[in-house]
């Protein structure tokens, strides 16, 4: 018989011993629609295409999933690599087949890549693929493990990158499936790769020490068997060694050696119904002594994923510890296959699919999280709430719930309901107060105080929570209550980064730049922009240094300076009749100026004050002829108007410049403070200022990590002696060392 055909024989077999009225001309028809779409296709292994999803196939039934499940994964690259079509695999196999082959599909191209942005669209779209049909990823989980089964096909760099994408996406989701044996050798094959040298010492000292490892677990095997059938208890019992991945976490990353590990070997007990679990625990103690706070009753409170099983480590004669995990058949089945052995109870449910049900609540609230959040922050908050080890705790009521490890109170009460957590005012944990950043722990019992006079969430609690369902909640409070605060915090944080990257508010905001900049940022308008940066939503340094990778992208920047090299001085100074750049610095009648400023030598020109120093009337000043904005104005002492730093060439655009009476009420300069940090510093600050009665444009402040604080703001005044009536007021406040003005460093 031809090797392939015999290889579909072997999986319609596979499928009728579950299936007993095995449509087997659909199975057959599927396999040969299969096999001439990818006919001339080859494997990196020299197979001809076909053996790919006939393996594939096989996985999905060793899962026992349904008929359309098996056909789709038969067809599951057709959409990909060959010339059929959605609609064609609708009308000859069904609607439902192809949706799921189209679904794989979509999985199948996804890229995770460094960019974020496509990062977090690729883990959105295997999230919608989940939350609509759970036999999509399903499906894509048996594709990548045979993919991993012949991995040594691939260049080196190809081997580690699905070997790192296996790990951080698949295999995770594998456990939140509850699909324990996929995970496990998604974890072996990829660490195969990730860490060879590691691999392979694990796999040398376990192979040296085998006939050791199999007389122990024989020997407990034989003890535990021999008691449980005195007590009348019938079962099954099987010991392991600890897969290598799990061997290779506690060697590593807690550099322990094989002899150190605490529970390489594990037994399982499989009895038929709970009242036996429980029987053969105390079985278990009695023989064995049992390690304190290793015991852990999944029976009572099943894992989100719906494994079930008691856990006790215990020790014997030999010194040697060992888990014992006892379950029932049911359990066995759920704990070995997860969600696919559920699927098996849903079929022939009338307009029922996975993915609709409690289980999946997670699902949907990871998908809520992709909302108005920055996107590398989803994709490193989506790995903590998916892929991140978990704690149960409980409500008063008993009621259990799952949240990351190092979840806070905060993340619990956000995970009640959205009203609880911006409601709170604290928290106690087993009946005494904790404050808000307190770890939780398995076990914990967990009350939050509630008050209708609360103010709401705190913008520091974005930091203290661990889950993007909560970060995702308290931003959309902010959002919603405080858009003009928002506003307000957001542009002042964005206006001083761009200071910070020294660019100019101006060019940003130029009528030909910024909607390209506002499409590369998601937002429709700047104040969206200052809105999401104040209920932190996105960064103002993120923001800035993306307008400037759009800026370069565009070629704006080089635009530019090619323009201001050709462009004429006149463009930018209104000069007398025909004057020329070579009679710039002519005997000109002063002229006074809205601006309080005249410049020596020039009649009418534009003025700006320059941001890096912020000069106001008093300051000792000196002008700067720029290619495009007129004069610019810095205050004497400012770095960079300092005679070094000046370019030989420039010289002569440098000029004297002078106050005068002027129509502008106030000017604005940016002042920094230092202090001590210390609980109302910046309430302190800002009762002093309005003392002062001067207006504040913006006001910021920053913690240190050595116990001290930065406070940047902008003062409108009207003249340098109003101004250093203010510096002496700030000077004065308790723990302030010193406040000087900005400069241009």
């Amino acid at each position: 018989m031809d090797p392939i055909l015999e290889r579909y024989r072997s999986l319609e077999k596979k499928v009728s011993s579950y299936i007993p009225n095995l449509d087997a001309q659909r199975l057959f028809d599927a396999f040969t629609y299969a096999d001439t779409a990818h006919h001339g296709q080859l494997r990196k292994s020299g197979e001809p295409y076909i053996i790919h999803p006939i393996a594939v196939a096989e996985i999905v039934a060793d899962l026992e999933l349904d008929i359309d499940s098996v056909v789709a994964a038969l067809l599951h690259d057709c959409i990909e690599d060959t010339a059929s079509t959605h609609e064609e695999i609708a009308k000859k196999f069904s609607p439902t087949v192809a949706e799921l082959v189209e679904g794989v599909t979509k999985l199948t191209k996804m890229q995770f890549v460094t960019k974020e942005e496509e990062q977090m669209e690729n883990l959105r779209k295997m999230l919608m693929a989940m939350s609509r049909d759970i036999r999509v990823i399903l499906i894509k989980v048996c594709d990548r493990l045979h993919n991993m089964r012949t991995m040594e096909y691939q260049s080196p760099r190809k081997q580690r990158e699905k070997s790192l994408e296996t790990m951080e996406i698949y295999a995770p989701i594998a456990h939140r499936l509850g699909m324990q044996k996929v995970k496990w050798e998604l974890e072996d094959l990829s660490l195969r790769y990730l860490d060879p040298v590691g691999y392979k010492e694990i796999v040398e000292e376990l192979e040296e020490r085998s006939s050791t490892h199999e007389e122990f677990l024989a020997g407990i095997q034989r003890r535990i068997e021999q008691r449980l059938a005195q007590e009348g208890i019938q079962c099954t019992i099987y010991g392991r060694v600890k897969h290598i991945y799990s061997i290779y976490r506690k060697m590593f990353a807690q550099n322990k050696t094989l002899d150190e590990i605490f529970d390489l070997y594990a037994f399982r007990v499989i009895v038929s119904d709970i009242p036996e679990c429980y029987n053969v625990l105390g079985c278990i103690h009695d023989m064995f002594k049992p390690v304190l706070g290793r015991f852990k009753d999944y029976i009572g409170t099943p894992k989100p994923n719906m494994y079930q099983s008691l856990h006790t480590t215990v020790i014997g004669r030999e010194g040697i510890p060992f888990e014992v995990q006892i379950r029932t058949w049911a359990m066995h089945q759920t704990a070995e296959y997860g969600i696919a052995a559920h699927w098996k109870y849903k079929q022939g449910m009338a307009n029922e699919k996975l993915g609709t049900e409690q289980e999946f609540e997670w699902v949907r609230k990871l998908l809520e999280g992709q909302q108005d959040t920055d996107a590398e922050e989803f994709v490193s908050t989506l790995k903590v709430d998916l892929f991140a080890d978990e704690v149960f705790v409980f409500t008063p009521n008993g009621d259990v719930k799952s949240l990351p490890s190092g979840a806070t109170p905060i993340d619990f009460a956000y995970t009640i309901h959205s009203a609880v957590g911006n409601t709170m005012v604290g928290a106690r944990v087993n009946g005494r107060m904790v404050p808000y950043d307190y770890q939780l722990s398995n076990g914990d019992i967990v009350e939050v105080l509630t008050s209708k006079n609360a103010k709401g969430p705190s913008r520091d609690w974005l930091k203290l929570c661990k889950s993007n369902e909560a970060r995702n909640k308290i931003r959309q409070w902010f959002k919603k209550e405080r858009r003009e605060e928002n506003i307000a915090t957001g542009r002042a944080a964005f206006e001083a980064e761009l200071k910070h990257a020294k660019m100019t508010l101006t060019a940003v905001t130029a009528e030909e730049v910024l909607p390209h900049l506002l499409h590369k940022l998601r937002c429709g308008t700047l104040d969206e922009l200052y809105a999401a940066i104040g209920y932190g939503g996105t960064t103002a340094s993120k923001s800035v240094a993306r307008i400037r990778e759009e800026l370069q992208r565009l070629g704006r920047l080089q635009a530019e300076k090619a323009a201001a090299a050709a462009r004429s001085l006149e463009e930018s100074i209104i000069m007398p009749g025909n004057a020329s750049p070579s009679e710039l610095h002519g005997p000109v009648k002063p002229k006074s100026s809205d601006s309080g400023i005249i410049v020596e030598g020039l009649g009418n020109c534009l003025v700006k004050f320059a941001k890096c120093c912020t000069p106001v009337p008093g300051d000792p000043v000196i002008g700067f002829i720029t290619r495009g904005y007129g004069v610019s104005v810095h205050r004497s002492d400012c770095p960079n108007a300092a005679p070094d730093r000046r370019k030989p060439e420039e010289e002569s655009r440098w000029v004297k410049v002078s106050w005068v009476d002027s129509k502008l009420p106030n000017y604005k300069t940016s002042l920094e403070l230092s202090a001590k940090d210390r609980d109302n510093l910046t309430l302190d600050v800002a009762m002093a200022l309005s003392t002062a009665k001067v207006k504040v444009s913006a006001l910021s402040a920053r913690s240190m990590p050595d116990g001290h604080a930065t406070i940047s703001m902008v003062v409108e005044v009207k003249d340098k002696g109003e101004l250093d009536a203010v510096i002496n007021k700030l000077n004065n406040i308790q723990g302030v060392y010193h406040v000087a003005r900005a400069s241009g460093k």
